[in-house]
């Protein structure tokens, strides 16, 4: 570290002489001068979110939020999505976990983590997807890439300086290149980070008579490398091909302290563990695709194939001290989780001069997942190890219709899917898991216009949520002698029917939704009376129902720009084995303020929250976060000094009884940051010709 900010103050200051040399050599003729005028202007009237029935849009290039070091950071900005405190899953309010696309390829959280924020043009919520869209998820993320149609390059490099509770730092490299009819891009991010977090369990088990509490601090030194490439040639002005490889390399180190009272019928133990862990998680995906017209059948073909790997690896060594004595070994565990995918797809497009659109396609994918681990127990001088095969294959075919009959647009399709699975330990001779099943999905959306500024449409669909794949192995955290976060290779998918309708006045809505769940995943705890040992891992609970309506009402006055959503949420939450508390309305609401000031100042206050949670089963606590940024452009030079949880009110709290154990929780989140953001960028890049679609439909499901 001594090395490297002076290499990077270097660096910078390279890129800012080249520019100036840049400049020198390229001096601006006189008749220029009017089209980079209009350019400006256009730039400062571009509204930063557009809402179209309900669906939101984002431009994040031409907005303060392309300051954001990272894609998930970028997310958690943005209106009914929600990240997860370890920031490995998404969730829309009302909606669940999304599919994510960027640039039309499903992709999934390491594929978002590999993607540069200065990669990314526009997001896109998409509240009620199409049967053109897979199966599994009820709202799409849609990301759309920055790319070039004329011979041209850009470059940017990128410093962010953050500080939290510890001092984080990004460096970023972006490049894009097109000439002919090659186009290339390329990325290279660095980034040394120090996240930390905090949360506590208090739980009763009355039937045992125990009562436990215990306050885990985790302390994480952790370096990422995130390379990606991609190539796009185009043959003709129908036919193009193109490559694509991402990946991201992380490696851990990880102490946690955890201080625990237990109580168990009358004996009592004051514990305090200290785990000292590493480990690695290394992601690479790649996809070949290829698009072809057949001009005698006014038809467009689109074929991929695509390649993931996610191989992760966790070494923890855990001792003891019991009532203020002395520390004491207690494990060793080693544990590894390793997943490929393979998967396969054709697209077939055929328009009709009626503005009809006919669909059909299909799909083959595979995936192999390995989870081991082996446990040194100190105590009795004994080794636990254990190896766990997953396989599933996905075989799907899939046909849509859409176009408009007088004024009406439709868009009504079918999904059928097959799916086989089979789960086995290498010591057991018949597999533990051993399903196949097959499924219709039908959706259906009609829009009908009222004049030139109203529309409403209504819309239903059936759709699937699969566990990802690491939810489905066999490792464990160790967190104190009675207590252990697993994961549950038992899970099964969740199956929702929704049907909802929207009202577009010209650019605000309001939308009314109906949702039902078979299966919802939850977490909850399950107790081994033998080993004294209480295990908290996801379940399939019974089921669950919600009704929301939603409102999204953009404003603009003068330099100001608003963007508010404001959801009336009612949901609830069934299981034989949990306590029924109570189901309530609770309002989810958010706001985004953009002020446009002179000299390329802008100013940016947001803030989002939600009332006290009563969903059946879990009572979740209120929260409010607050954010602020201030954004100047000098040239080349864009400066924006971010202020993340101004309050430090990311804190969650959460209780329920499930299998006969009642349970407070309380999870701290390092939030509250204060960071500034240097990019500096030469050439220009502006509309794009790249084409990339989706392939692997499980992607989102590799972690």
């Amino acid at each position: 570290m001594n090395l490297y900010l002076p290499f990077k103050l270097f660096l910078i200051l390279i890129l800012f002489f080249f520019s100036l040399f840049a400049n020198a050599q390229n001096e601006i003729p006189k008749d220029s001068i009017s089209n980079k005028l209009n350019e400006v202007v256009i730039t400062q009237n571009k509204k930063t979110f557009t809402n179209t029935n309900g669906n939101i849009k984002v431009d994040v290039a031409n907005s303060i939020y392309s300051s954001i070091p990272n894609s998930v950071d970028l997310l958690a900005k943005l209106p009914t999505i929600q990240i997860s405190s370890d920031k490995e899953s998404i969730s829309v309010v009302g909606k669940g976990n999304p599919l994510i696309y960027i640039d039309n390829q499903r992709v999934g959280m390491n594929d978002l983590n590999a993607l540069a924020v200065a990669d990314i043009k526009t997001i896109e919520i998409i509240q009620n997807p199409s049967a053109k869209y897979e199966a599994e998820g009820r709202v799409v993320i849609l990301i759309t890439r920055k790319f070039s149609k004329k011979d041209s390059f850009r470059t940017e490099i990128s410093e962010v300086a953050s500080f939290k509770k510890n001092y984080n730092n990004y460096l970023g490299f972006n490049s894009n290149f097109k000439k002919n009819k090659i186009e290339w891009k390329a990325n290279f991010n660095y980034n040394q980070l120090q996240p930390w977090e905090s949360h506590t369990i208090a739980y009763e088990i009355p039937q045992a008579n125990i009562t436990s509490n215990y306050d885990v601090e985790a302390f994480t030194k952790r370096t990422q490398f995130i390379f990606g490439g991609g190539l796009f040639y185009k043959i003709n002005d129908e036919d193009s091909f193109s490559f694509n490889i991402n990946s991201k390399l992380q490696t851990d180190t990880f102490p946690i302290n955890t201080v625990t009272e237990n109580k168990n019928q009358e004996v009592v133990n004051n514990v305090v563990t200290y785990s000292d862990n590493n480990g690695d998680k290394n992601f690479v995906n790649s996809s070949l695709n290829y698009n072809k017209k057949i001009n005698s059948l006014d038809a467009q073909i689109f074929s991929g194939l695509q390649y993931s790997n996610f191989d992760q690896t966790s070494w923890s060594q855990v001792q003891n001290n019991f009532n203020e004595t002395e520390f004491e070994l207690a494990q060793i565990r080693d544990q590894r989780f390793k997943v490929n995918v393979f998967s396969g797809r054709i697209d077939i497009e055929k328009k009709f001069k009626n503005e009809m659109k006919f669909e059909v396609g299909g799909l083959y994918s595979a995936a192999d997942s390995k989870s081991d681990f082996d446990i040194f127990y100190y105590e009795t001088n004994t080794n636990e190890v254990s190896h766990y095969d997953f396989k599933e294959e996905n075989l799907a075919g899939y046909s849509q219709l859409s176009g408009k009959i007088k004024k009406i647009d439709f868009s009504v399709g079918v999904r059928v899917e097959n799916t086989n699975v089979n789960g086995k330990f290498k010591t057991d001779l018949l597999p533990l898991i051993d399903k196949n099943y097959t499924n219709f999905f039908p959706k259906a959306q009609f829009t009908f216009p009222i004049d030139s500024t109203k529309n409403i449409s209504i819309n239903y669909a059936k759709s699937i949520s699969r566990p990802n794949y690491s939810s489905l192995s066999q490792g464990a955290t160790y967190i104190n002698p009675y207590f252990l976060y697993a994961r549950n290779i038992n899970l099964d998918p969740t199956f929702t029917n929704e049907i909802a309708s929207t009202f577009q006045y010209q650019d605000k809505s309001v939308k009314l939704s109906y949702y039902q769940n078979k299966n919802p995943v939850y977490s909850s705890f399950i107790y081994d009376e033998d080993d004294n040992i209480m295990t908290f891992k996801e379940i399939n609970l019974d089921k669950e129902s919600g009704i929301s309506l939603d409102f999204e009402l953009p404003f603009t006055y003068k330099f100001w720009t608003t963007t508010n959503s404001v959801i009336f949420i009612l949901e609830k939450i069934e299981d034989s084995s949990a306590v029924f508390l109570s189901s309530k309305p609770y309002i989810y609401y958010y706001s985004n303020n953009e002020f446009k000031f002179p000299k390329d100042y802008t100013f940016v206050v947001g803030w989002w929250g939600a009332t006290k949670q009563n969903k059946g089963v879990f009572e979740r606590s209120a929260n409010f976060i607050m954010d602020m940024s201030l954004s100047k452009k000098i040239r080349n030079w864009n400066i924006t000094l971010n202020f993340n949880d101004i309050f430090r009110n990311t804190i969650y709290k959460e209780q329920f009884t499930i299998n006969e154990v009642s349970s407070k929780s309380r999870y701290l989140v390092d939030a509250h940051e204060i960071s500034i953001a240097v990019r500096y960028s030469f050439g220009k890049i502006k509309e794009t010709e790249f084409n990339e679609k989706s392939i692997n439909e499980n992607e989102n499901r590799i972690r």
